[in-house]
């Protein structure tokens, strides 16, 4: 199966000139095999996924309390996948202070990624984990690679954002870091299957020593829940928890949580293997109406997913 890619970059913010700056990813892998590393002991890394809801009111102000509360949290995540991804809230996250410091971000190059659709998935990875080729002390950090859009069939135009890291463990490979929106709604499960299918090959391609898919998989329906086994996956929730967990749920934020759906996943193979995961979730924000009295709104429809894991 040939898998077509949109290929992008990751930027990081130039403070002399005040502009996000593309940074040369493809010469980076070649870096990344010269260096002088530690091969025998396993990276930690922690990631936050989190639907931060396109289309309830206040998106953009909604978004920067999500934001907030991920990185104000105990510890900020090393890498953060959202999705529903708005242009207003694409412009507040690269104006963001917090992002411009300690952030390489996926999408600041031009808006591609928006067009024709009305939201998209961005990635942001922490320049303390991962090297901007930039900076003293880039050699202690992981290496990134190549990052892409994946083609996917989808009702909604939805795509796969895809970055490469190169494992100190295993640095003549790559590891990948998949965020995605799978279809939304009943009539599209055949869309997520394919997709999924899609991805799973994706992580298994020569010279890929496997990765991490996280995000919406707007698992939905009974057949939903078979899709991350039948593709040879590792649902990191129920590695960790089991099936009958029910604080896994991520969809249904004013439901009791036995009825919530576990809509975001976090799935792995080969070389990454999960050890904690939590869900977090959404605060409320007041909402005015004029000439009515105010009303409050979860952050977002969806609950966010912490995942800790080792390469």
């Amino acid at each position: 199966m040939v898998t077509n890619r949109l290929w992008r970059t990751l930027s990081a913010f130039n403070r002399s000139t005040r502009r996000w700056a593309p940074l040369p990813l493809r010469n980076q892998m070649t870096q990344g095999l010269s260096r002088n590393i530690d091969t025998s002991g396993t990276q930690r890394l922690s990631l936050i996924s989190w639907n931060i809801d396109a289309f309830s009111s206040r998106a953009v102000s909604r978004a920067k309390l999500i934001l907030g509360h991920i990185l104000e949290g105990p510890k900020s995540p090393d890498i953060i996948f959202l999705q529903e991804v708005t242009l207003a809230v694409r412009a507040a996250l690269l104006d963001d202070a917090r992002v411009r410091a300690a952030f390489l971000v996926t999408d600041a190059e031009d808006q591609t990624s928006f067009e024709d659709v009305p939201f998209a998935t961005m990635a942001l990875l922490s320049s303390a984990r991962f090297a901007s080729g930039q900076a003293e002390g880039d050699g202690e950090k992981l290496m990134l690679g190549r990052v892409s859009r994946v083609t996917l069939p989808s009702k909604y135009r939805r795509d796969a954002l895809s970055v490469d890291i190169i494992p100190t463990t295993a640095p003549g490979t790559v590891c990948r870091l998949i965020n995605v929106h799978l279809d939304s709604l009943w009539d599209t499960l055949h869309y997520r299957a394919q997709q999924m299918e899609i991805l799973a090959d994706v992580l298994r391609e020569p010279g890929c020593s496997g990765g991490i898919i996280a995000g919406d998989f707007n698992a939905i329906s009974p057949e939903d829940e078979g899709l991350v086994d039948k593709n040879e996956l590792v649902d990191a929730w129920v590695a960790l928890h089991g099936r009958a967990d029910a604080d896994g749920g991520t969809w249904g934020i004013n439901v009791q949580r036995r009825d919530a759906r576990r809509l975001a996943k976090v799935a792995m193979t080969g070389l990454l293997k999960a050890e904690g995961m939590q869900v977090l979730r959404p605060g409320r924000i007041e909402v005015p109406r004029p000439g009515e009295k105010s009303i409050e709104i979860p952050w977002s429809d969806h609950c966010g997913l912490r995942c800790t894991f080792t390469i």
